[in-house]
């Protein structure tokens, strides 16, 4: 892929506590005050069916699901979003803003066995066979990422209570993809301002809106 291929379909990705809901809230929202048709979304979920599945994979006892069972679930959850969300706004012409895509479920699932990662490709490509056209990582160090994470006390803390070495494991990861796939990654330092983080998202991504 071209460095300057039009950017209209555009995921954040990174470890938990980075940032990246709340980067790609604001960047949904200053593309839309430059007059672009945005439609923000999220993974798992982003349709009906995806976020019943989400329930499903983010609540509960954290040893409720296999990796391998995770692997199904979050690719069923993720082509529903993509034939129900994802598709049709790009067919009508609107910028997709996704808080994580298949990255994740390369890292979540990916790395927490011997083989997973290559059921995840293999799988993705079978069903659903598409990537963003651009990827905002969000570069956190683990352990601040996992304290800010923990710190919401929300209900969907099922995977940061794997803890701090599946965080720094993720990380790296990460790290790699965007390593070997300059041409859609691209990395952010979210250890600044939250205002500072914007404005470096935002200078990764206008110039991709041509």
């Amino acid at each position: 892929m071209s460095t300057t291929a039009p950017a209209r379909f555009i995921s954040f990705e990174g470890i938990d506590g980075s940032g990246k809901s709340t980067q790609a809230r604001m960047l949904a929202d200053t593309l839309r005050g430059a007059g672009h048709d945005v439609v923000l979304t999220r993974e798992p979920g982003g349709s009906p069916g995806a976020e019943e599945i989400r329930r499903l994979v983010l609540e509960g006892d954290p040893d409720r699901w296999s990796a391998e069972t995770e692997i199904l679930l979050f690719t069923a959850a993720r082509r529903d979003h993509l034939e129900r969300t994802i598709r049709p706004a790009l067919a009508a012409g609107k910028i997709v803003i996704c808080d994580r895509f298949a990255d994740s479920t390369r890292m979540y699932q990916g790395l927490r066995g011997a083989g997973l990662r290559e059921q995840v490709d293999a799988l993705h490509e079978l069903m659903i066979g598409v990537e963003p056209d651009l990827t905002v990582l969000v570069d956190m160090d683990p352990d601040v990422g996992l304290a800010r994470a923990l710190g919401r006390n929300g209900t969907e803390e099922r995977f940061e209570t794997f803890g701090a070495d599946l965080q720094a494991r993720m990380r790296a990861g990460f790290l790699d993809l965007a390593r070997t796939h300059p041409e859609r990654i691209a990395t952010v330092n979210g250890a600044q301002t939250v205002d500072a983080v914007a404005a470096e998202v935002l200078a990764v991504v206008e110039p991709r809106l041509i």
